[in-house]
């Protein structure tokens, strides 16, 4: 999915204070909404990034969408866009979504089943739920990739995780390893990310990775993560250190969830538009690049211009255009 913010936001934030190691506190992140384009446009509701918190572990956008009927939203019809330096996570809970890239992959996006995108040094795709879909609900995540990794070849890999049943709990595994579960993609740094539903009124408790952060995206329902309640569509962080994770659902219905988790970056990225990069010239370059495609002549779909991005082969839709570049230098995030 693109960040299709004509002004996009530019955030940045400041490292945070450490906390006592017998401090847990959970911080709670509330969202915004952005339109993603259009008179009927598909809103989404941005937990990350904020001014306060650019980045949990690796991941560092998360737009929640839905459940939204396709008949007045008009659903998802995203353009050929491009990334760099990062991967998309595309994860459904309802509906269907047709996805088309610049590296030769055509695929389906269904419920319980992961998409991966590696962008690394360029990519670009397109994604439009297809016209069976009467209910659109879903998430869509990037990851920063390291430096070690971010101008690694565009690729994709499809996963469909197997349910893994609990006393009161299901969760599907689609990046890292959590309940014996281990998701068998590439990730370039530590990374978890799962599904989770509790019942209502039940608890999920397990040991936690003390390196890695962790964040709690409540889709339905209301749940207490080590204590402090999370409430629907709000994100609940939990800085490095923990020993324990403790997931409670409310007592008034089933609660459903995303849990990801990873090793703080500890590294500074700029981030605009969709772009990844390193520093303001970079992102200056990437865009000059994807403007040139786009004024390339009609028929460029899969010829490179220069030798970064192409059009995903067999899309009709016209690419979007980048936004004009800020006036002022672009921050790296901390």
């Amino acid at each position: 999915m693109s960040n299709l913010d004509t002004r996009p936001e530019e955030v940045a934030s400041a490292p945070a204070a450490p906390r006592p190691a017998a401090e847990a506190a959970v911080e709670i992140l509330s969202p915004r909404e952005v339109p993603l384009g259009g008179p009927r446009a598909l809103h989404v509701r941005r937990t990350l990034p904020q001014r306060q918190r650019s980045l949990i572990g690796g991941w560092c956008f998360i737009d929640h969408y839905g459940p939204d009927p396709v008949s007045r939203t008009g659903g998802m019809s995203v353009a050929p866009h491009p990334h760099t330096e990062l991967q998309t996570v595309s994860w459904l809970f309802t509906g269907e979504i047709e996805h088309r890239d610049s590296a030769g992959h055509h695929a389906l996006v269904r419920p319980g089943e992961l998409n991966l995108m590696t962008a690394g040094r360029g990519i670009a795709h397109s994604e439009v739920s297809t016209p069976g879909t009467a209910v659109l609900h879903g998430v869509q995540l990037w990851v920063a990739l390291p430096s070690a990794a971010r101008f690694a070849e565009p690729a994709f890999e499809h996963y469909a995780p197997d349910p893994v049943p609990g006393d009161g709990f299901t969760a599907r595994v689609f990046l890292g390893s959590l309940l014996g579960s281990s998701a068998p993609v590439t990730g370039h740094s530590p990374l978890l990310g799962a599904e989770i539903s509790i019942e209502a009124g039940c608890v999920l408790r397990f040991a936690a990775d003390a390196a890695f952060e962790y964040g709690v995206l409540v889709d339905t329902g209301t749940v207490a993560l080590n204590g402090s309640v999370v409430e629907t569509n709000r994100l609940g962080y939990l800085a490095a250190g923990a020993d324990v994770i403790e997931l409670r659902a409310g007592q008034g219905s089933r609660a459903r969830m995303l849990l990801l988790g990873g090793v703080p970056l500890g590294e500074q990225i700029v981030m605009w538009w969709n772009f990844i990069s390193r520093s303001h010239d970079e992102i200056v370059r990437y865009r000059a690049d994807w403007q040139a495609l786009i004024a390339a002549a009609p028929g460029a779909a899969g010829r490179p211009v220069p030798d970064r991005f192409a059009l995903p082969t067999g899309d009709r839709l016209h690419p979007i255009p980048a936004p004009p570049m800020p006036n002022a230098t672009l921050r790296p995030r901390a």
